[in-house]
């Protein structure tokens, strides 16, 4: 029979899932989820102020959010004290991330990343056609010197580092990534992921330079705002490179909802601090059960912990398995030798004592 065919690019392509989210393993398991502690996602929430603004916005839904972003555009700039012409809002960082691969990587241009590193990322690379090149972790982080090498030897069109990164926890110090983004060639495009950067310890974001042409810094709403729901981030950068995402984005992308509530929240810094000190809580909390169940946490400038379990990816999963058993959801790393670890987000005081005493039961468990 004669249908239409998917282009080459796509055809090639399996499909692809990057996130098994709780809701489908509740659906696979026929066991609801009592504590959401993987997703990095920040339990404590937005601000009553954000919630009380995009509820007045709700009564507007009927009509389309502002296509410019206009107010959102000057509510960031003026937050971080730059143009508003060198910032872009977008439907959250995984949707940046795609435009900035469409923007600087053509079909088989090569992209380097750290292999375990996020994967949406690698999912838009393989999407938009471009080819793809992995550097390693070391002891546990991105290997910010290896990933210049590779840029520098491969001709690389972009290059992307997330700072804290993400499965890990991990981080640079600020002179270590300007001493990586002076490595990189010019011709090739940064991607510095800060997702994580408001949880992070002082001097780990270097100060913004929004004139620098090769360099795209990726932030969002979802994590220390509490606004993963809402699907808002943005990008900052010299401002011929904002204005070339003005060719390709979703004008519509972002809803009057969501751009009230992102408004909102940079106006409640009160609130975001607050939400700060308990994620910091949370965090420690976590260090202090797996420690107390004789597992590695590793240092942490994120909302959640990684921890070592000691063995292998088998063990590590057979943990994480039996743990969504009990209503518990986490999640963990799935390339090698970062694979024998889990990863568990900041929760609330309930979610953290289900936690403590489903992994106590689990570890019993496990041969």
């Amino acid at each position: 029979m004669l249908r239409p065919s998917l282009t080459p690019i796509t055809a090639a392509l399996p499909d692809t899932i990057p996130f098994v989210g709780p809701e489908a393993i509740e659906r696979r398991l026929g066991v609801g989820t009592r504590a959401r502690i993987g997703a990095n996602e920040n339990p404590f929430g937005p601000a009553p102020s954000v919630i009380e603004a995009m509820q007045d916005a709700a009564g507007q839904s009927w009509h389309y959010g502002d296509p410019e972003n206009h107010d959102l555009r000057q509510a960031i700039a003026r937050h971080l004290g730059v143009d508003p012409a060198n910032v872009m809002p977008g439907e959250g960082v995984d949707a940046i991330l795609g435009m900035c691969v469409r923007l600087f990587a053509a079909p088989g241009a090569t992209v380097v990343t750290s292999l375990g590193g996020y994967p949406t990322f690698t999912y838009h690379i393989h999407g938009y056609g471009a080819r793809i090149h992995t550097v390693p972790y070391r002891n546990d982080r991105e290997d910010i010197d290896g990933l210049a090498l590779a840029a520098r030897e491969s001709g690389a069109a972009m290059v992307y580092l997330a700072n804290p990164d993400n499965p890990m926890g991990t981080w640079w110090e600020a002179d270590a990534v300007e001493r990586f983004m002076a490595a990189v060639p010019p011709t090739t495009m940064i991607l510095l992921d800060e997702a994580y950067g408001e949880f992070a310890p002082p001097g780990t974001l270097p100060p913004l330079d929004p004139d620098r042409p090769n360099l795209l810094r990726l932030r969002t709403f979802s994590k220390a705002y509490g606004l993963a729901g809402a699907r808002v981030g943005y990008v900052i950068g010299e401002r011929a490179n904002i204005s070339a995402f003005e060719r390709i984005r979703n004008h519509f992308g972002i809803s009057n909802m969501a751009q009230a509530g992102a408004i909102a929240a940079l106006a409640d810094q009160d609130h975001l601090h607050q939400s700060l000190g308990r994620v910091r809580a949370a965090t420690a909390a976590i260090v202090g059960i797996a420690q107390r169940h004789g597992l590695v946490p590793l240092p942490t400038a994120t909302n959640f912990v990684a921890i070592d379990c000691g063995r292998d990816a088998a063990y590590a999963q057979a943990i994480l398995g039996s743990l969504a058993q009990r209503s518990v959801f986490i999640r963990k790393p799935a390339t090698p030798q970062l694979d024998r670890c889990i990863r568990v987000s900041a929760g609330t005081d309930a979610d953290l004592a289900l936690l403590d005493e489903a992994l106590s039961a689990v570890l019993r468990e496990l041969p």
